[in-house]
Protein backbone atom coordinates (compact mmCIF):
# COMPACT_ATOMS: atom_id res chain seq x y z
CA UNK A 1 0.00 0.00 0.00
CA UNK A 2 1.81 3.26 -1.11
CA UNK A 3 0.77 6.54 0.52
CA UNK A 4 1.34 9.94 -1.17
CA UNK A 5 1.59 12.83 1.91
CA UNK A 6 -0.07 15.65 0.98
CA UNK A 7 1.46 18.05 3.32
CA UNK A 8 4.79 17.80 4.79
CA UNK A 9 3.03 16.69 8.48
CA UNK A 10 2.33 13.13 6.19
CA UNK A 11 -1.51 13.97 6.15
CA UNK A 12 -3.34 12.56 3.25
CA UNK A 13 -6.62 14.81 4.86
CA UNK A 14 -8.44 15.16 1.40
CA UNK A 15 -11.90 13.69 2.67
CA UNK A 16 -13.31 10.10 2.86
CA UNK A 17 -12.98 8.04 -0.96
CA UNK A 18 -16.53 8.83 -2.83
CA UNK A 19 -19.24 6.72 -3.63
CA UNK A 20 -18.15 4.76 -6.73
CA UNK A 21 -14.53 4.05 -5.47
CA UNK A 22 -13.03 0.63 -5.46
CA UNK A 23 -12.42 0.23 -1.73
CA UNK A 24 -8.97 -0.17 -0.75
CA UNK A 25 -8.06 -3.75 0.07
CA UNK A 26 -5.97 -4.04 3.87
CA UNK A 27 -5.35 -6.30 6.51
CA UNK A 28 -5.49 -5.09 10.29
CA UNK A 29 -4.78 -7.07 13.48
CA UNK A 30 -8.47 -7.47 15.79
CA UNK A 31 -6.60 -9.60 18.27
CA UNK A 32 -2.30 -9.75 18.66
CA UNK A 33 -2.46 -12.52 16.59
CA UNK A 34 -5.63 -12.12 14.02
CA UNK A 35 -5.72 -10.25 11.16
CA UNK A 36 -8.33 -9.39 9.29
CA UNK A 37 -8.80 -8.25 5.27
CA UNK A 38 -11.41 -6.72 3.57
CA UNK A 39 -11.29 -8.86 1.11
CA UNK A 40 -12.50 -11.18 3.50
CA UNK A 41 -16.05 -10.33 3.66
CA UNK A 42 -16.17 -10.09 -0.45
CA UNK A 43 -19.82 -10.76 -1.69
CA UNK A 44 -21.34 -9.03 1.00
CA UNK A 45 -22.24 -5.40 1.81
CA UNK A 46 -19.45 -4.24 4.70
CA UNK A 47 -19.84 -1.61 7.02
CA UNK A 48 -16.22 -0.06 7.79
CA UNK A 49 -16.66 2.92 10.19
CA UNK A 50 -13.18 4.77 11.53
CA UNK A 51 -13.46 6.14 14.66
CA UNK A 52 -10.82 8.64 16.63
CA UNK A 53 -10.20 6.46 19.87
CA UNK A 54 -11.54 3.45 21.99
CA UNK A 55 -12.22 4.98 25.57
CA UNK A 56 -13.65 8.84 24.47
CA UNK A 57 -17.30 9.61 25.16
CA UNK A 58 -18.51 9.78 21.93
CA UNK A 59 -16.80 7.06 20.09
CA UNK A 60 -18.16 4.82 23.32
CA UNK A 61 -21.77 5.72 22.45
CA UNK A 62 -21.12 5.27 18.61
CA UNK A 63 -19.44 1.78 19.17
CA UNK A 64 -22.41 0.58 21.67
CA UNK A 65 -25.00 1.93 19.18
CA UNK A 66 -23.66 -0.21 16.42
CA UNK A 67 -23.70 -2.80 18.54
CA UNK A 68 -27.02 -2.73 19.54
CA UNK A 69 -28.01 -2.12 15.78
CA UNK A 70 -26.20 -5.79 14.73
CA UNK A 71 -29.31 -7.75 13.87
CA UNK A 72 -30.79 -4.64 12.08
CA UNK A 73 -26.95 -4.40 10.01
CA UNK A 74 -27.01 -8.66 9.43
CA UNK A 75 -30.56 -8.28 8.11
CA UNK A 76 -28.90 -6.88 5.50
CA UNK A 77 -26.29 -9.71 5.32
CA UNK A 78 -23.90 -7.02 6.37
CA UNK A 79 -20.36 -7.23 8.55
CA UNK A 80 -19.48 -4.41 10.62
CA UNK A 81 -16.32 -3.24 11.17
CA UNK A 82 -14.64 -0.37 13.46
CA UNK A 83 -11.19 0.61 12.75
CA UNK A 84 -8.97 3.45 14.82
CA UNK A 85 -5.21 3.81 15.53
CA UNK A 86 -5.54 1.88 19.03
CA UNK A 87 -3.63 -1.31 19.21
CA UNK A 88 -4.83 -4.46 19.52
CA UNK A 89 -4.80 -4.86 23.33
CA UNK A 90 -6.71 -1.62 23.61
CA UNK A 91 -9.27 -2.81 21.23
CA UNK A 92 -9.66 -6.33 23.21
CA UNK A 93 -10.07 -4.23 26.59
CA UNK A 94 -12.21 -1.54 25.27
CA UNK A 95 -14.52 -4.31 23.20
CA UNK A 96 -15.11 -6.86 26.25
CA UNK A 97 -15.89 -3.63 28.20
CA UNK A 98 -18.80 -2.21 25.80
CA UNK A 99 -19.52 -6.23 25.39
CA UNK A 100 -19.03 -5.43 21.22
CA UNK A 101 -19.50 -8.11 19.12
CA UNK A 102 -17.87 -7.00 15.66
CA UNK A 103 -14.26 -6.56 15.36
CA UNK A 104 -12.69 -3.63 15.93
CA UNK A 105 -9.18 -3.14 13.84
CA UNK A 106 -6.25 -1.43 14.39
CA UNK A 107 -4.76 0.38 12.80
CA UNK A 108 -1.63 1.40 14.65
CA UNK A 109 1.44 0.36 12.82
CA UNK A 110 1.85 2.18 10.62
CA UNK A 111 0.14 4.44 12.53
CA UNK A 112 -3.48 5.26 10.75
CA UNK A 113 -1.65 3.80 6.95
CA UNK A 114 -5.25 2.20 6.19
CA UNK A 115 -7.03 5.57 7.44
CA UNK A 116 -4.81 7.95 5.40
CA UNK A 117 -5.57 5.27 2.40
CA UNK A 118 -9.05 6.36 2.87
CA UNK A 119 -8.79 9.71 3.35
CA UNK A 120 -9.91 10.40 7.06
CA UNK A 121 -6.60 10.42 9.46
CA UNK A 122 -6.02 12.95 10.95
CA UNK A 123 -2.43 14.31 11.51
CA UNK A 124 -2.10 17.03 13.83
CA UNK A 125 -3.81 14.72 16.42
CA UNK A 126 -2.70 11.03 14.98
CA UNK A 127 -6.05 9.81 15.39
CA UNK A 128 -8.92 9.08 12.41
CA UNK A 129 -11.55 11.14 11.45
CA UNK A 130 -15.07 9.93 12.21
CA UNK A 131 -16.05 8.42 9.30
CA UNK A 132 -18.21 5.60 7.44
CA UNK A 133 -17.93 3.62 4.56
CA UNK A 134 -20.75 1.36 3.09
CA UNK A 135 -18.84 -1.16 0.90
CA UNK A 136 -20.80 -3.37 -1.89
CA UNK A 137 -20.37 -6.75 -2.41
CA UNK A 138 -18.19 -6.02 -5.02
CA UNK A 139 -15.80 -4.09 -2.72
CA UNK A 140 -16.75 -0.77 -4.23
CA UNK A 141 -17.55 2.32 -1.68
CA UNK A 142 -21.35 2.55 -2.50
CA UNK A 143 -21.67 5.67 0.42
CA UNK A 144 -19.03 7.79 3.08
CA UNK A 145 -20.05 10.22 4.93
CA UNK A 146 -17.68 12.10 7.57
CA UNK A 147 -18.83 13.47 10.68
CA UNK A 148 -17.95 16.34 12.72
CA UNK A 149 -15.36 14.71 15.12
CA UNK A 150 -17.48 15.26 18.52
CA UNK A 151 -20.69 14.00 16.82
CA UNK A 152 -21.83 10.65 16.92
CA UNK A 153 -23.34 10.18 13.55
CA UNK A 154 -25.24 7.69 14.16
CA UNK A 155 -26.95 4.96 11.90
CA UNK A 156 -29.24 6.26 9.22
CA UNK A 157 -27.02 7.03 6.56
CA UNK A 158 -25.92 3.56 6.99
CA UNK A 159 -29.43 2.12 6.96
CA UNK A 160 -30.42 4.45 4.00
CA UNK A 161 -27.56 2.88 1.96
CA UNK A 162 -27.91 -0.52 3.16
CA UNK A 163 -31.32 -0.21 1.76
CA UNK A 164 -30.47 1.42 -1.66
CA UNK A 165 -28.09 -1.77 -1.94
CA UNK A 166 -30.82 -3.99 -0.87
CA UNK A 167 -32.99 -2.21 -3.74
CA UNK A 168 -30.41 -2.68 -6.69
CA UNK A 169 -30.15 -6.69 -6.08
CA UNK A 170 -34.16 -7.07 -6.27
CA UNK A 171 -34.25 -5.85 -9.84
CA UNK A 172 -30.66 -8.34 -10.64
CA UNK A 173 -33.37 -11.36 -9.10
CA UNK A 174 -35.86 -10.44 -10.72
CA UNK A 175 -34.40 -10.85 -14.17
CA UNK A 176 -33.00 -14.21 -13.44
CA UNK A 177 -36.47 -16.15 -12.97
Amino acid sequence: MSITPNSPSGSTKTGPLPAGTQAPDFQLSTTPDQRVSLSDFRGQPVILFFYPADWSPVCGDQTALYNELLPEFRRFNAALLGASVDGAWCHLAFAKHRNLHYPLLSDFEPKGQVARTYGVYRAGDGTSERAIFVINSEGVIHWSYLSPIGVNPGADGILNALEELAAQKEPQLEEKK
